[in-house]
């Protein structure tokens, strides 16, 4: 429209675009959840069409799985940081307290999980060979066992749905359950 500014001036226009249509979806899901994802809410917020959402990232469905693996990706990098320099049964157990602390702080992965229905969680989380894969890496376990990344990631789950009264008390189920298992 004449008279008004470009939404995307500057840079890389397709990127822009869809980091700011990225950053509108989760913005709205932070404030409203998961199920209250709307495209005609995400294109206003970002200050562009509907059909302009559809263009850069597809529809709903493909626009929550972007904002997901966005998240996911945030928790990886926190994980990480945590348990750079440590290895060993340390790395085990800060990478499980770590992941439980950057995932309950994500306000994406919360809406997520409050959302999903177990079926959701089992094939997103529990079920996903890359996430079986990236716990395997983070904690440092040297198993091939594909099994042993998906065993992280449910503890970690297990955690998530059913808390300990307090964090030493989940670094002490953590250290003395799980750590002995893969910190061989």
């Amino acid at each position: 429209m004449p008279g008004q500014p470009d939404w995307l001036a500057g840079g890389d226009r397709h990127a822009l675009a869809i980091e700011r249509i990225h950053a509108a979806a989760a913005d709205l899901i932070d404030r409203n959840g998961m199920n209250g994802l709307n495209i005609d809410h995400v294109a206003a917020q970002a200050g562009c069409s509907r059909a302009t959402v559809y263009r850069y990232v597809g529809g709903k469905s493909a626009l929550r799985e972007a904002v997901l693996a966005a998240a996911t990706a945030r928790i990886a990098q926190l994980i990480q940081r945590s348990v750079a320099p440590l290895s060993g049964p340390e790395r085990v157990a800060q990478a499980i307290l770590a992941a439980l602390s950057a995932v309950r702080a994500d306000p994406v992965a919360v809406a997520f999980l409050n959302a999903s229905t177990p079926q959701e969680i089992d094939a997103f989380l529990a079920g996903n060979p890359r996430l079986a894969d990236a716990a395997r890496a983070l904690t440092g376990i040297a198993s091939d066992d594909p099994a042993a990344g998906q065993w992280i990631v449910r503890v970690v789950l297990s955690l998530l749905f059913w808390p300990a009264p307090d964090p030493a008390t989940e670094r002490a189920l953590v250290e003395r359950f799980v750590v002995p298992n893969f910190a061989a």
